[in-house]
């Protein structure tokens, strides 16, 4: 395969006790700084010639890095979106390969240009999230400088935003093809403070052709966020969102939609405990209708650093509104906006829109770099009178306004090793059990499998 040539690489040269300092593969490679290999003996592995340009020997934050990310992940799905569509239970491939080149001739701009081939191969049933052949994934300019008291950072051109635990605003790392925007992004840090604003156009995806992607003022998201460190490093933050779309569709409306969104969150650890709560409302118009639409999600847990695997107990609850009176000119479905298509599970099987969602996990850790994490949920429906959703917000078709309010519940398995400082690997196990609702409607019990490797340069 061609991840296993390329993380050859990476298998013989194992993690040196110096790299240490090196900085750690991220999501969003654009945030690493590799500036660290100015100094030459942290100059180790295979490549880092090119992983650290200089372009200006006396200045050691001037230099031009390149890149790469390769992600393969075998997928099984016996029954999509409980086996109510058209595509019956299907097994394939999907590749994403990412390029980059990361150019700063000083501290204060930064020039970053990666491009994306996603390909999914043998899948049945092919979305925009699933493959997009080369592409333009980001291309921006960033601009940093000391503002007053604090520190003004600006971004403009093609980029990707991920608020909190990505529940809402994401990435869109779980899929195959992620989310980007077209945006003007600025914020200011001062102190306990931070300040972000931006103006955005999503990227929109097609796979017909190279270089097809696009984005425009038909469809647009505008955010303005304050958030505040409290309680020592916990963090307080707030956000309102303008959401556009020229053109949407739900059960019980249609056409041009104006969403307004209101955000707070409250997130932390202390003696143990680790939590994350967020609660936001949505108000607006599609078409002639209102809007009135809410959701709630929490994940708390409690680490007992002094035993064995250092387990961790955690619960998660999430809670997202749905229509209950179709036809009275109130559209209460939530929008579950940018989803990262991994908050529930990767099976896809579960929707923010019209839920009621409990879910004890448990986490260990048998090795350092091992983890393993297991957790059962329970599912409902928040109001009977609309349907059951899957991801991103898709309606279960013969499940609005029948049945009962309970959806099902599923079990999930997941493990993530880390081989060393370039290479990933994660298997994750899903067996959702449908409920009545589902059943009646043509629907069954599913199980998802994914097998992944990962590996960044």
């Amino acid at each position: 395969m061609l991840l296993a040539a390329v993380a050859s690489a990476g298998l013989a040269n194992p993690v040196h006790a110096a790299d240490a300092e090196r900085p750690k593969i991220m999501s969003n490679r654009w945030q690493e700084d590799w500036s660290v290999l100015a100094n030459p003996a942290l100059r180790a592995q295979p490549l880092d010639e090119l992983k650290y340009i200089p372009f200006y020997v006396t200045d050691p934050k001037s230099y031009v890095s390149l890149g790469a990310t390769l992600r393969e992940r075998f997928e099984t799905n016996t029954a999509p979106g409980f086996g109510m569509g058209k595509t019956p239970g299907d097994t394939w491939l999907i590749q994403r390969l990412q390029v980059h080149a990361d150019i700063r001739p000083n501290d204060s701009w930064q020039f970053f240009v990666q491009l994306e081939d996603a390909r999914a191969f043998d899948k049945a049933d092919i979305s925009p999230a699933d493959q997009n052949p080369l592409d333009l994934c980001l291309a921006f300019v960033a601009y940093t400088a000391a503002l007053g008291d604090g520190t003004f950072k600006a971004r403009v051109g093609r980029q990707d935003f991920a608020f909190d635990l990505q529940r809402f605003v994401s990435s869109r790392d779980g899929p195959n093809v992620r989310q980007s925007f077209d945006a003007l992004w600025a914020d200011w840090e001062t102190g306990l403070w931070r300040f972000i604003g931006f103006v955005s156009q999503p990227v929109q995806y097609r796979f017909a052709d190279v270089f097809d992607d696009y984005s425009s003022d038909a469809f647009r998201f505008s955010t303005l966020r304050v958030e505040r460190k409290v309680l020592g490093n916990n963090e307080l933050s707030g956000y309102y969102s303008l959401y556009q779309r020229r053109t949407a569709q739900y059960l019980d409306a249609s056409g041009e939609e104006t969403r307004h969104i209101f955000d707070v969150r409250f997130a932390g650890a202390m003696n143990g405990f680790d939590w994350d709560l967020e609660a936001m409302g949505q108000t607006g118009e599609v078409g002639a209708k209102e809007i009135g639409a809410w959701a709630l999600g929490g994940r708390t847990g409690y680490t007992l650093s002094n035993v064995a695997w250092t387990p961790r107990l955690g619960l998660q609850a999430d809670a997202g509104s749905g229509d209950k009176h179709p036809g009275d000119g109130l559209l209460g479905t939530f929008n579950p906006l940018f989803p990262n298509g991994y908050y529930f599970s990767l099976g896809g099987y579960t929707s923010y829109a019209n839920l009621i969602h409990l879910k004890p996990t448990l986490t260990v850790k048998p090795a350092d770099r091992l983890t393993v994490t297991a957790g059962v949920g329970f599912q409902w429906r928040q109001t009977v009178a609309d349907a059951v959703y899957v991801q991103p917000n898709i309606a279960v078709a013969g499940t609005a306004g029948r049945g009962d309010r309970w959806t099902g519940m599923y079990s999930q398995l997941r493990v993530d090793y880390a081989f060393n400082a370039n290479l990933t690997g994660a298997l994750e196990a899903v067996h959702y059990a449908v409920g009545d609702t589902i059943r009646d409607a043509g629907g069954h019990d599913s199980n998802y499998l994914g097998l992944e490797l990962k590996y960044g340069w």
